[in-house]
């Protein structure tokens, strides 16, 4: 490996390639950055905060799969898959990677990749282990971080702008700012309900006032200030790593896993489009796999061999 560089140092490498060996235009040197630029806002906006060089193949699934859920067109997934591609291939043979994280990745216009969600027996270890944090107030909250992600489907980025006067605890209603200024009002359940209650009444009491603050936002860190996106995803983070499972998991599977129950258990796509937040039909339909769990039932079921 050579000398080591910063992210940026190997874009600008990168856009210097692009121009005097590959002589592409100005238009098609910017497109690239942009799509490099917007990979490098994901790395640093997860838990991890990694570099472009510390990517794994896991990084580029979760990346994919949230440009499915946003709505990005096939077509323009797969451009960006290119261009990223393209930018590993440059550091791989110039010594400054080991391997193209990208090199795998196949996007065809027929298929969407599934996305990944928890099973029950994940979600009850993550459960039990954010209660099981020995400080009361942060265990509260991430409790509430789980049971609300979980049991609504909203994204970590609008669970981050959630205010106490968006969460109606007698109607079991909330009114979430998605993206695009699109307002949206969410249901949720008894979990969820009782999580938001015991944490505001008590963890969250005290932290803001041992901390001396005064805001109205939900989820809070130990300081009583209010929680970025980045904040909850390395909150869960810290969660998924001493829960002990052994898969590779991501905050934003919550999403996922909400939507899947949903549907498995018999919601209409036009319910679970609106609850998400989905713009168009076609991003929620990527949910309507069935789980392994759900085919090995109904193979029993219909399957009969005496």
């Amino acid at each position: 490996m050579k000398t080591k560089h910063t992210d940026r140092e190997l874009i600008t490498l990168f856009e210097r390639y692009l121009d005097n060996e590959r002589q592409y235009s100005k238009l098609t040197i910017r497109a690239y950055r942009d799509d490099l630029e917007q990979f490098w806002h994901f790395l640093q906006n997860t838990g991890k905060q990694i570099s472009f060089t510390k990517v794994e193949p896991f990084d580029v699934e979760v990346f994919l799969s949230e440009l499915h859920d946003q709505g990005d067109a096939t077509n323009t997934i797969a451009r960006k898959v290119s261009a990223l591609s393209s930018f590993y291939n440059f550091l791989a043979n110039n010594r400054l990677t080991a391997e193209n994280p990208f090199r795998y990745v196949q996007i065809k216009r027929q298929h969407q990749l599934l996305p990944r969600f928890f099973y029950d027996q994940e979600l009850n270890q993550l459960f039990k282990t954010a209660r099981a944090n020995p400080k009361p107030e942060l265990a509260e909250r991430d409790t509430v971080l789980l049971e609300v992600l979980y049991g609504t489907g909203i994204r970590v980025s609008e669970c981050a702008n959630l205010t106490l006067r968006q969460i109606d605890l007698d109607n079991n209603m909330m009114l979430v700012h998605g993206k695009g200024n699109k307002d949206r009002y969410i249901p949720f359940g008894h979990y969820a309900h009782e999580a938001i209650e015991t944490f505001v009444k008590h963890g969250r009491k005290q932290l803001m006032e041992k901390n001396h603050q005064e805001h109205d936002y939900l989820v809070i860190d130990y300081l009583g200030k209010p929680m970025t996106a980045r904040g909850i995803e390395y909150s869960l983070d810290q969660v998924m790593k001493r829960s002990g499972l052994h898969s590779q998991i991501h905050p934003h599977m919550l999403r996922h896993s909400f939507a899947t129950q949903m549907l498995n258990n018999g919601a209409d796509l036009r319910t679970v489009q609106e609850m998400l937040g989905h713009s168009n039909l076609s991003t929620t339909q990527i949910y309507t796999h069935v789980t392994k769990e759900k085919l090995l039932q109904n193979y029993q079921q219909f399957f009969k061999r005496d």
